[in-house]
Parts: structure tokens; sequence; C-alpha cells
């Protein structure tokens, strides 16, 4: 089974961004607090405008949620004819690797200037397009948090030896056991184990 390539990539990538939207929120978040009997509300639209960058991550981390049931809910009802895995290599690594790389540096912007926000933007546009239209699209920080496993199989299929595969799976797999896939490219797919 294949699902919408291009789509589910970019909401992988939105979802690998969640730690970094969540960073965001936490160095720009600016709410005013006044102890005393004379203290009142600013209102709803001052403490927006004080805080549209806070507001603008804090979207984007709603969003990557949303995508996170949307790939539980497709992963939980996948069927297809079942591989059998003949070589398995645990590459869980490759999450810090993405985390370390992109989602660490560039919460080092200067978020308060325009200029730097301008970039920021940018930069994860530029990084989204090459996400997607790599293969890498898998290592993704947030899944491994949410208790996904990634890993590198030979599969065998009903039309052949499928080779260099990559599989991510909430549970432990390991040689021999039987899977269903749910595809998002040529060779990475969402799996469970076959019952």
């Amino acid at each position: 089974m294949r699902i919408n390539e291009s789509s589910e990539k970019f909401e992988l990538y939105i979802l690998s961004l969640w730690f970094l939207f969540l960073l965001i929120i936490v160095v720009t978040v600016d709410i005013p607090f006044c102890y005393g009997s004379d203290c009142k509300f600013i209102g709803f639209l001052p403490l927006l405008q004080m805080n549209v960058v806070s507001v603008i991550a804090l979207v984007f981390l709603l969003f990557g949620t949303v995508f996170y049931f949307r790939f539980d809910y497709r992963i939980a009802g996948s069927k297809s004819i079942a591989a059998k895995i003949m070589k398995i290599e645990d590459v869980n690594y490759e999450h810090l690797t993405f985390l370390t790389t992109y989602i660490i540096p560039l919460i080092c912007f200067n978020l308060t200037s325009v200029r730097y926000l301008l970039a920021l933007g940018l930069l994860l546009f530029i990084i989204g397009v090459i996400y997607v239209k790599t293969d890498k699209f898998y290592a993704n920080p947030t899944l491994a948090v949410l208790g996904f496993r990634v890993y590198k199989v030979n599969l065998q299929t009903r039309v052949g030896l499928v080779e260099g595969a990559v599989v991510i799976s909430k549970e432990r797999l390991a040689e021999g056991d039987q899977i269903n896939r749910l595809g998002l490219d040529d060779k990475v797919f969402f799996v469970r184990k076959a019952s």
C-alpha cells in the first residue's frame, strides 16, 4: 500500500521540527507579570502582538501534533501482504544526526530580529525541500521520542527481495519477523508486525 508521498514527507518534516517550535516558544514567549492591587490584564490583542513568533511556532507545533495522530491512525489501519525480514540493522542514531545538525543550531538565531526571522524561515523552507526530495526524511527525532524505531532491512516479499529498505516501527523488530507495510517511498515504510 502506498500513500501520497509528498504530503506525507512534508508532514514528517513539520513533525521533525516539533522540538524546534517548542524551543522557539520557550525562548520568545513574553507574558507580562504584575503583582499588586493595581494590576490589570493588558488584553488579548496586545498580548498576541507581543508574541507573534511564539503564536506562529505554536500553530506549527499543533500542526505537528495533528500530523502525528494522522500517522498513528494510518499505521494502525495499514493492511498489506506480509513481508519477511531477512536481515536487519538498527539505525536509530540518524535521529540524533538530524537533531544536532538542524534543530539545535537553528534555535541560536536572533528571534527578535525581523531579518533573522526571515533568514530562519527561508532556511527552514530550503531544508524542507531537501528533506522532501531526499530519502533521509525518516530521520525524525520527534518520532524517536514518541516511541518509533528505525531499521534498515532486507525484505522478502511475494515479488522478490527488497534490499536496503528503511522501516519505521513502534515495535522492536527482529530477523524473521513478518510485517505489514505502509509505503512512504520506494524503500521507506511504516510497518507493524503481522498478526
